[in-house]
């Protein structure tokens, strides 16, 4: 009960979070209630079943939920783009999922890749979606903890890639610009900077497959 109890604390006060602008801390900690929020509904839809004492659903109509619901959203828009670069990604990378250092590594080795010509929303919810994709594999693999691994290592690399970017921006609520935009330049913004990211997604995957693993 204590546990649920300080559960939920600690989510209002991310929810809390939403609506001012964010501190560093503040962004690394939606980053992680937003990517186990995504990674449930992902488990969900593979009919597989994750449980995450830490995790509390965002309250309806809250903003945590606004963007978790947009980030959801346009992770569909990509997989419907490109449904096969998102699935099996233990296997695209070759890796076990026996070791906790090879699946954060291998993450990591996406992730940089995915942002290393700059970050756009796009390339966020092509994180998220390889973040997930990895999850479901170890869920199937009977490797659960993993998953929390994941999401830690969602939430370090968001702290020493992204936050800056975030800040910047006002945190993640900026994302909800992506679905109400009516900028000219929003294809550009969003779709043509993730279509980029496919490659430097397909690169990671080079560079993972090269050490003897």
């Amino acid at each position: 009960m204590e546990v649920l109890r300080r559960s939920s604390v600690f989510a209002a006060e991310i929810m809390d979070a939403f609506d001012r602008s964010p501190t560093d801390k503040e962004l690394v900690a939606q980053a992680k209630a937003l990517g186990r929020e995504f990674v449930h509904a992902r488990l969900l839809r593979a009919g597989l079943v994750w449980n995450a004492p830490e995790r509390a659903g965002p309250a309806p109509g809250g903003r945590l939920a606004e963007v978790c619901a947009v980030l959801l959203r346009l992770g569909d828009e990509l997989e419907m783009i490109r449904p096969s670069v998102y699935r099996n990604v233990a296997r695209q990378l070759n890796i076990s999922l026996h070791s906790e250092s090879v699946v954060t590594d291998a993450f990591l080795a996406v992730a940089a890749q995915i942002f290393a010509a700059g970050i756009t929303w796009g390339k966020v919810v092509s994180l998220y979606l390889v973040a997930a994709g990895l999850a479901v594999d170890c869920v199937r693999q009977a490797q659960p903890a993993m998953v929390h691994a994941l999401v830690d290592c969602l939430g370090e690399f968001v702290r020493k890639t992204l936050a800056t970017w975030l800040r910047r921006r006002g945190g993640w609520t900026d994302i909800l610009k992506c679905v109400i935009s009516s900028d000219p330049s929003f294809c550009s913004h969003w779709l043509v900077a993730t279509l980029c990211s496919f490659g430097r997604f397909l690169k990671a995957v080079f560079f993972v497959l090269l050490p003897d693993r």
